[in-house]
């Protein structure tokens, strides 16, 4: 979606809806209606329904679930659509070559979108949503190792982080985006990524003056900026064990979509330690 049409959109649901939180006073990006300007679809053409079941092919007559992490869920739509397309569900049904049983864990900052969420699922035996700041390093680690003891697991198979890098960038500043990769690289074997693009960091801030509110603290002295891309990229393969394994391209709102797989030979590391 062009930039325009996305301010449009803003703005029809401002229209809509007075009394919704204006996505200009998200500073989480916690947009209150994230999935109309930015469309679950958009993504998932971009992405092979059989990706999962190229990453984690069958091991044994158990089929473990593939376990899933996805950080700032907002209100599930994008959670529920993945779920659907990597399963591939047609009317809540597998197609026959369906990937084996995936179990998400969804997670978000703002406890409105994730009760919306919840209360909206149609798979609420697969998909669990959490209000969570991730960046607690704190009180993020029960969480996390509550769900994968469930399944005996110490890591996820997939962490899906879509559109989320900007906001910890200006709420955390770069040493707060630098500790956010590591921790998911921390605790995954695979990394689906989808960074914002700079201009994006631009239009927030300037959102939020024109709403006459106070701008992001760390924006004005970010040196981590340019081609926001690159710099996730390299961030994650030189500082944190990762090889970039693809990019499946670019969504009509120009933010691309990487794989990345961890490097290590062992399991990541232990969210015990």
């Amino acid at each position: 979606m062009a930039a325009t049409d996305k301010f449009a959109a803003d703005e029809a649901v401002e229209t809509e809806n007075p009394g919704a939180l204006k996505p200009g006073a998200a500073p989480f990006g916690n947009f209150p209606h994230y999935s109309r300007f930015h469309p679950p679809e958009q993504r998932l053409r971009l992405l092979p329904p059989e990706l999962l079941r190229q990453l984690f092919p069958p091991e044994g007559p158990e089929r473990r679930p593939i376990l899933g992490l996805d950080v700032g869920c907002n209100s599930g739509d994008l959670s529920v659509a993945l779920y659907k397309h990597f399963l591939s569900l047609r009317d809540g049904e597998p197609c026959s070559g369906a990937s084996r049983d995936l179990r998400l864990l969804c997670c978000d900052i703002d406890p409105v979108l994730v009760e919306r969420a919840e209360k909206e699922c149609p798979f609420p035996d697969a998909l669990t949503f959490i209000t969570l700041d991730i960046m607690d390093e704190r009180n993020r680690k029960v969480p996390l190792r509550s769900f994968l003891s469930q399944f005996g697991r110490s890591a996820f198979d997939i962490v899906f982080c879509m559109s989320v890098t900007m906001w910890i960038h200006l709420n955390h500043g770069d040493h707060g985006l630098w500790e956010f990769l590591a921790h998911l690289s921390s605790v995954c074997h695979y990394l689906l990524v989808e960074p914002q693009p700079w201009k994006c960091y631009r239009a927030a801030a300037r959102r939020l003056r024109k709403l006459g509110l106070h701008n992001f603290d760390h924006f004005s002295s970010l040196t981590i900026r340019g081609d926001m891309t690159s710099q996730i990229v390299r961030i994650l393969t030189q500082d944190h064990a990762m090889e970039l394994v693809h990019c499946f391209g670019n969504t009509s709102w120009d933010r691309s979509l990487l794989l990345f797989r961890t490097k290590h030979t062992t399991e990541p590391q232990s969210l015990n330690d």
